[in-house]
């Protein structure tokens, strides 16, 4: 009794080291975990039209919207494109067109800001963001 409770404690203790590189056979072996799937790249145009108050302040009415190609960021999993805007100000004289950087994980929006520089968002192809039907 006492040598079948030693083998089952060995088998049992062996199975919790088992990882996938083991020699146990594998249906004793742990599963690797699967590497995680990257992101899909986000819809950006759809992004702007769904949280226009959050990119531009409401009262600025943004017109003619245009975004960027969005590419991953340099660090991290997160996305960043670039979208700009003809805007009017408070006194209702139109300014010149405003130029923001977002920076997007897994579907939304989570910073913006005022492009500058080292941003690449002035050498960058823009096209238009139709409204949606």
């Amino acid at each position: 009794m006492a040598s079948r409770f030693g083998l089952l404690t060995t088998l049992l203790v062996a199975g919790c080291a088992a990882d996938s590189h083991s020699r146990l056979p594998a249906f004793m072996r742990a599963n690797e975990p699967a590497p995680p799937q990257p992101e899909a790249p986000p819809d950006v145009p759809m992004l702007v039209r769904k949280n226009l108050d959050m990119i531009f302040v409401a009262t600025t009415q943004p017109r003619d919207l245009e975004t960027s190609a969005v590419r991953r960021a340099d660090q991290g999993d997160a996305w960043t494109a670039c979208v700009r805007a003809q805007i009017t100000a408070v006194s209702g004289a139109p300014l010149r067109r405003q130029t923001y950087r977002l920076t997007i994980k897994q579907g939304e929006i989570i910073d913006r800001r005022r492009a500058v520089a080292g941003d690449d968002c002035i050498s960058e192809n823009y096209q238009a963001v139709l409204p949606t039907k």
